[in-house]
């Protein structure tokens, strides 16, 4: 039976309320586009599978509340596709509230081939969110990269889109997005990394902070792998030292104690996750030597 990250959080040893109260009240860590300068709050929402779902109220409403909850405490990047579904389209329900769109760092991608198509994806997409410009669009997996890459520069010209980027999401593909990064200028990638997925942080990571490229991670619970390692467990002492009340907190607190990494974008379908989340980007991250000790509880449940 798959494990819940509510009965993760359930188990959990959480700090006193007063405490934890205190935490929520400290902005965000932020962290900057390289490219331009642009300060990112360092957690953003990622939509795949848990935004898949039909774009009607009763459907829509757990996921809009949570996207409020999410601006409202200082977040702003959102990261979709037009391969997830109907997440696109449930975006588009959600963005269409009052002032919304406007406090958002809106992320897609293309997922198609040739020029003509992937224009005709970019315009749906636009279409499906209801907005008339999306900030950031990467070639998702590497998906026809040069053309795509011509075609998304091309968008970036005629203002809009503002940044472009690249995306892979498992280890296989790593080396592909090492030779992409190091012919081509790019403002952001996109790579798996994770406590228990630490692959991206020998090579890829080191060079975009040598090439000047922001960073997503994805998959940073390991589609809940790490979740059902830790059942039942008490967080470690290196933990409560950073402040974390929760494991998500742990598991988030170690992707953004590397520096090279701009924002992880973990699915948040509720605002309880919300708030649990945010709280990694507060407050002290771990150094190398706090890291290490991470690594080490985790490389041993």
């Amino acid at each position: 039976m798959p494990v819940s990250r509510r009965a993760v959080i359930a188990a959990a040893t959480l700090a006193p309320l007063a405490a934890r109260l205190g935490h929520a009240a400290e902005p965000l860590i932020r962290r900057p586009i390289p490219s331009t300068g642009e300060m990112l709050p360092a957690i953003g929402i990622g939509t795949s599978r848990r935004y898949e779902v039909e774009p009607v109220p009763d459907k829509v409403a757990p996921l809009k509340e949570a996207v409020q909850a999410f601006v409202s405490r200082g977040g702003t990047v959102i990261d979709t596709a037009p391969s997830y579904g109907t997440a696109e389209d449930v975006l588009g329900v959600i963005l269409a509230a009052a002032g919304l769109r406007e406090k958002i760092f809106l992320a897609s991608k293309v997922n198609t081939t040739g020029h003509d198509q992937t224009l005709a994806e970019f315009e749906r997409s636009l279409k499906r969110m209801r907005v008339d410009a999306i900030d950031l669009v990467a070639v998702h997996n590497l998906i026809d990269v040069n053309d795509n890459l011509a075609v998304l520069r091309d968008l970036k010209s005629r203002k809009r889109i503002r940044y472009v980027g690249v995306t892979v999401w498992r280890d296989d593909q790593l080396e592909a997005l090492e030779a992409v990064m190091k012919r081509e200028t790019l403002d952001f990638i996109q790579v798996n990394y994770a406590i228990d997925n630490r692959a991206a942080a020998e090579r890829v990571l080191p060079l975009a902070a040598d090439r000047g490229v922001a960073v997503m991670t994805n998959v940073p619970f390991g589609r809940d792998r790490l979740f059902k390692a830790v059942q039942g467990r008490e967080l470690p002492s290196v933990a409560k030292d950073l402040g974390c009340a929760s494991w998500p907190q742990f598991f988030l607190k170690y992707v953004l104690g590397n520096p090279a990494v701009t924002c992880p974008i973990p699915g948040m379908a509720k605002a309880a996750y919300v708030e649990d989340n945010l709280g990694a980007a507060r407050g002290k991250l771990p150094d190398a030597a706090q890291r290490k000790q991470m690594e080490t509880f985790i490389d041993a449940v």
